[in-house]
């Protein structure tokens, strides 16, 4: 009987019709390539570009002011706060205003013409850099997604890149506009969900700029000459794709939010028109706390996709103890630095640097890109935190392994925040800080 059972099993497996084992053979295949094609794909960061303005843009405080006094729309008392203001800003004598902006009465030249220069002068040289620092074809792209909120000409800023570099008919182009200084990271995020349904190994270039020359204010607003002072010209050019191959980065998450049904986050930045009639944005003093309570937000829902297992667990522990057996008074907070070695908060302004800094308990090391791109670069709005990646990538403080957070925050109000790895370091320090990185950080008053 024992030498029968071979035989009896063997036989049965004949006896088992073939179509059936190749029914269940296609079932598991169909299953395995379904799982395959429906799982997302991972998206890289190829490499990026930030632009950097010639010195003969360079605006310095005295520049500023002197200026100023020559725009008879500017009481006295206007001028003495821009003055203060620039003083305590944060910002350094070298951040640039366009090339009209900044003539005497440069309001005058503030046209649609000019404007367009400023996107051919900004978007162009920084995507030409990228191209260069990446070798691609531009014919080989397959997204254009562009953010600037305050101008959003016809034809649109895409379709001038598409024009300019003689891209495919099949191109997917896309312009977001009024989507706040945080803008950039839901371009990032767009671009990682068309990604999703293009072919493997697709690119997507994303452009983040805000283009000034058609913004300028001749208002007496205290809140609405901020934006005026602060904001200087800037951009910067990412090329992302499915493939790793060249990549320098991966994204390991996104994370967005948005808090404009409440009132009061609503209204904290908001574009208007004065008592006169001078159109402007309007920064109200509740922009601080509205950032830190929209950030607070954002870090419940990235906290659980980003800790290590360890901060999980103590999290855990601590909320049984605390909350199910009454044994602990105070709930354990997870510690976000281990999930991070660099964070890059967008530098809009030195009380929103101070305000992160003290709601996450940061130290000066680690808001010092954000505190130096203010100072060399001045409120670039969605581009501020390329330069700020670059500011580490030009210290040499980037390493391979190593995670950085970006924290960009606008309008509406918004909240975004993403988290990349590093797959290759810099090998160079070209970039916006070539030639004057051996400077910083420099001591701010």
């Amino acid at each position: 009987m024992a030498r029968s059972q071979p035989n009896d099993f063997t036989d049965r497996v004949r006896a088992f019709n073939h179509p059936y084992i190749l029914l269940i053979g296609l079932f598991l295949a169909t299953v395995v390539t379904l799982y395959i094609m429906q799982r997302p794909r991972k998206v890289y960061l190829i490499d990026y570009a930030c632009f950097r303005a010639p010195s003969k843009y360079r605006v310095p405080f005295a520049t500023f002011v002197e200026h100023a006094r020559q725009v008879s729309q500017f009481s006295e008392r206007s001028i003495r706060f821009m003055t203060r203001l620039l003083e305590r800003s944060g910002l350094g004598e070298e951040t640039s205003f366009p090339p009209k902006a900044a003539y005497i009465e440069g309001y005058k030249y503030c046209t649609l013409e000019e404007a367009r220069k400023e996107v051919e002068l900004v978007v162009f040289s920084t995507i030409d850099d990228l191209f260069a620092k990446t070798s691609i074809d531009p014919t080989t792209i397959d997204i254009v997604i562009v953010n600037c909120s305050g101008f959003s000409p016809t034809p649109s800023m895409p379709d001038m890149i598409v024009n300019r570099y003689k891209m495919r008919s099949d191109i997917r182009s896309i312009h977001l506009s009024g989507m706040g200084c945080s803008a950039g990271l839901i371009s990032v995020e767009l671009a990682k969900n068309l990604l999703q349904a293009m072919p493997q190994g697709a690119r997507a270039l994303v452009v983040s700029t805000e283009i000034l020359t058609p913004n300028y204010y001749l208002g007496n607003e205290r809140a609405m000459l901020l934006p005026y002072c602060l904001f200087r010209m800037g951009g910067a050019a990412m090329l992302l794709s499915t493939s790793p191959a060249k990549a320098r980065f991966r994204l390991k998450c996104i994370v967005r939010t948005l808090t404009a049904a409440d009132d009061r986050s609503y209204n904290c930045i908001n574009q208007e028109e004065d008592n006169k009639g001078n159109t402007g944005v309007n920064l109200t003093m509740d922009i601080i706390d509205v950032s830190a309570n929209t950030l607070k937000t954002n870090i419940t829902t990235i906290a659980p996709l980003i800790l290590p297992a360890s901060e999980k667990l103590l999290f855990a522990l601590s909320f049984v103890s605390v909350k199910l057996l009454k044994m602990g008074k105070k709930l354990y907070m997870p510690n976000l630095l281990t999930a991070f070695e660099h964070i890059c908060v967008h530098a809009g302004g030195r009380a929103v640097i101070d305000g992160i800094q003290g709601s996450l308990r940061l130290s000066d090391e680690h808001v010092e890109p954000s505190r130096m791109t203010l100072h060399r670069f001045g409120n670039t709005s969605s581009s501020s935190l390329w330069y700020e990646l670059g500011y580490i990538e030009a210290k040499r403080c980037m390493c391979k392994g190593d995670r950085v957070w970006m924290i960009g925050f606008g309008s509406g109000f918004k909240c975004n925040s993403a988290v990349w790895e590093c797959i290759v370091p810099a090998h160079n320090e070209d970039g916006p800080w070539a030639g004057c990185i051996h400077r910083y950080p420099v001591r701010i008053l």
